[in-house]
């Protein structure tokens, strides 16, 4: 990114318009889901039972406030000198929150993947997830892709954003393969597996409000988060910052509606479920099949 475009004065405040109705679009959307994301963060970690799943979807929702709460950063930032129509010295410090933006959406990606994938071999191979799945691999499967993340995007700042070396497009080479070309269509042929495998067996022996939130949580990623990869993919041939900012505007409504459908999939077919919304969570997170849901009394089986 040329972050200091148009920023010398020669450009002012009406030229900048459409940028910024964006930006202010996108301003108010990170606000939203940094509030839907934060409850999450607070209920997940401090009033809803741990189990594999929730400690994925609490990394998650970690990686999205982190990137609502850098994306709102960087775009005060970068707006602030088209406002006033002269540089600024905190322009600075716009390649380190564009390296961070790109870190956070990143460990989205990876961490839906491993849900999908995880879940993909739990409908396979369910035996094996119930008695011999590794009681830790959730929390080293996020560390490793957390660690992966800041790589990439630690190589993306100090080559690309500071050093602007020539191995710049290896590097961003790279992020785009693993991103769009590897996790991706794992996330995608992963999910579709689950649902053939849901629609060959019977529902009730399966969470299916965890399904859903998987099944919603990545089509609303490839709608509203892919963009954004393909746009880093399409910056090798030309930048355009107002394709940017839309694709930045679309990747923050993705992290912003996870919330909502962790609530709307939970209070579903329960309306008295409406005033409580731990409860309704409860019902998801907690991976029980339809037979064990959060506040019913269990079926009682009688002898022949």
């Amino acid at each position: 990114m040329d972050y200091g475009d148009g920023h010398n004065g020669t450009r002012c405040f009406a030229e900048y318009i459409p940028e910024i109705i964006t930006g202010s679009i996108t301003l108010l959307t990170c606000l939203c889901g940094l509030v839907g994301n934060g409850a999450i963060l607070w209920l997940l970690s401090f009033h809803i039972h741990r189990n594999p799943f929730s400690a994925y979807l609490l990394n998650l929702a970690v990686a999205d406030t982190c990137f609502l709460l850098c994306t709102f950063i960087f775009l005060v930032m970068y707006h602030m000198p088209m406002l006033s129509c002269f540089q600024t010295e905190i322009s600075g410090a716009l390649p380190l929150f564009h390296s961070m933006v790109l870190l956070t959406y990143s460990t989205s990606l990876y961490l839906l993947t491993a849900i999908s994938v995880e879940r993909c071999v739990g409908a396979l191979w369910p035996f094996w997830c119930r008695c011999h799945r590794p009681r830790l691999l959730s929390p080293m499967v996020c560390s490793l892709l957390w660690a992966l993340a800041c790589v990439l995007a630690g190589l993306v700042y100090f080559v690309c954003d500071l050093g602007h070396s020539e191995h710049c497009r290896v590097v961003l080479g790279t992020l785009c393969f693993l991103n769009f070309c590897l996790f991706t269509p794992f996330m995608v042929v992963s999910n579709v597996i689950v649902f053939i495998k849901l629609r060959q067996s019977s529902w009730q022996q399966h969470p299916v409000r965890l399904y859903a939130v998987i099944f919603l949580t990545v089509f609303f990623f490839l709608l509203f988060g892919i963009p954004l990869s393909i746009e880093i993919f399409l910056n090798f041939f030309a930048y355009i910052n107002f394709v940017f900012e839309i694709c930045l505007s679309l990747a923050s409504a993705n992290s912003s509606i996870n919330p909502v459908i962790y609530v709307l999939v939970g209070i579903y077919g329960k309306p008295r479920l409406r005033s409580s919304i731990k409860v309704a969570l409860q019902r998801v997170f907690e991976d029980r099949t339809d037979s064990q849901e959060v506040g019913e009394a269990p079926v009682m089986r009688t002898a022949a």
